[in-house]
């Protein structure tokens, strides 16, 4: 398969998709501060060149991503930025622009800055939106690979509003019925208030799961299971070689006969407002994941909605329905039922009970060995070992 050329690497593999690296069972890990990890992030970010303020943007949506458990899309991926602010193929210099708005309304063109400045741009912009005419709707183009979903959609609880981010992605998800990957797995977040600083947090990708866990089944030699990827003819296989070689991932739901036509309809969703609306690249145009020979051009989507402009009493209602499916009888005693989100925040206090984040030692010694060749210093601690 084009999209994943040769047998990746461990750290390829690691930086596919949303499977936390906790995955690697029973390997050595070392504790780290969120503030030594954004320091170091920053340092190797401005090393390169990118300005101040925009590698904190970065450094931010990372460690928040690792923090609430989603290893995959922080720390560990930081050399990817890295890379493209060094060759060039994200830009460095400037600032988001507003190409056209309305009252409620607004195009972005992102100037192909790293992913969260534009990110964070557009989320203010639909929050001050959203806060003069109670919904703020703003689309970019010109983005690129922008961290987890749910870090933007999460920006409106501070303003007690309805968050909702989407993104466009390369290509790595067959449609039902196809036998090509023409959809990124486009993921959806949704945060929504409740009362006392509870919340309704839904961040997932519309594929049945991240490539990067298909990736770590075939370096063990074990199959994937069924409903996760079809092979070169768009079958489904439990052979993760074929979805890596000329296969791809599933959408949300598996096959047709379990109900992947609805993942595959969310995915294009996604599309309708990123790359569509948006005008950026989308479906089978995105450039290939992990082939950097042009700029990626994503396509984004934020929203911000004020529940004051609607019914009376949402956050209680939201605290209600929240209840409502926490305190329902599980069928397994060992595992209570959650709202999304819970998950999440179950790792953030982990997190915090343990006085910092609990890394993979393979993926700090990795990222000092990248920022010695960019010349920063100081670089990760690796004294607090903690089993994995």
């Amino acid at each position: 398969m084009n999209r994943q050329q040769g047998k990746p690497n461990h750290f390829q593999m690691l930086q596919c998709g949303d499977e936390p690296l906790d995955v690697v069972h029973g390997q050595t890990r070392c504790l780290i501060s969120e503030v030594e990890v954004k320091g170091f992030i920053e340092r190797c970010m401005t090393a390169v060149g990118t300005k101040q303020h925009h590698a904190r943007s970065l450094a931010e949506v990372l460690v928040e991503g690792d923090h609430r458990g989603h290893y995959s899309h922080g720390l560990n991926r930081m050399d990817m930025y890295v890379k493209d602010i060094q060759t060039g193929i994200c830009a460095k210099d400037g600032e988001p622009v507003v190409e056209k708005e309305s009252e409620a309304t607004a195009l972005v063109d992102g100037k192909n800055l790293l992913g969260p400045v534009v990110g964070n741009f557009c989320m203010n912009l639909a929050i001050k939106k959203a806060n003069d005419v109670g919904i703020g709707w703003v689309v970019a183009h010109n983005s690129n690979h922008y961290g987890i979903a749910g870090y933007y959609a999460m920006q409106a609880l501070k303003e007690n509003m309805i968050g909702m981010s989407f993104t466009n992605t390369s290509p790595l998800v067959v449609p039902t019925r196809a036998k090509e990957c023409t959809l990124g797995t486009n993921p959806i977040s949704v945060a929504a208030p409740a009362k006392d600083g509870d919340s309704f947090v839904l961040d997932m990708a519309t594929s049945a799961v991240a490539i990067g866990k298909v990736e770590l089944h075939e370096r063990r030699g074990d199959p994937i299971p069924e409903g996760w990827g079809c092979d070169p003819l768009g079958k489904i296989t439990t052979d993760p070689k074929r979805v890596l070689t000329g296969g791809g991932l599933v959408p949300v739901g598996g096959s047709e006969a379990t109900g992947g036509y609805k993942g595959y309809g969310l995915g294009m969703m996604v599309e309708v407002f990123c790359g569509i609306l948006a005008g950026a690249q989308y479906s089978k145009y995105i450039r290939t994941w992990k082939v950097t020979d042009r700029v990626a051009n994503l396509g984004q989507c934020f929203v911000a909605i004020n529940p004051e402009n609607f019914a009376p009493g949402f956050s209680d209602r939201m605290s209600d329905l929240l209840s409502i499916h926490r305190n329902l009888n599980p069928a397994d005693l060992d595992t209570p039922v959650l709202a999304a989100g819970d998950p999440e925040r179950m790792n953030m206090k982990k997190c915090e009970d343990m006085g910092g984040i609990p890394y993979h030692i393979n993926v700090v010694k990795y990222m000092n060995e990248c920022a010695k060749k960019i010349g920063v210093n100081p670089l990760l601690p690796c004294d607090k070992i903690v089993s994995g």
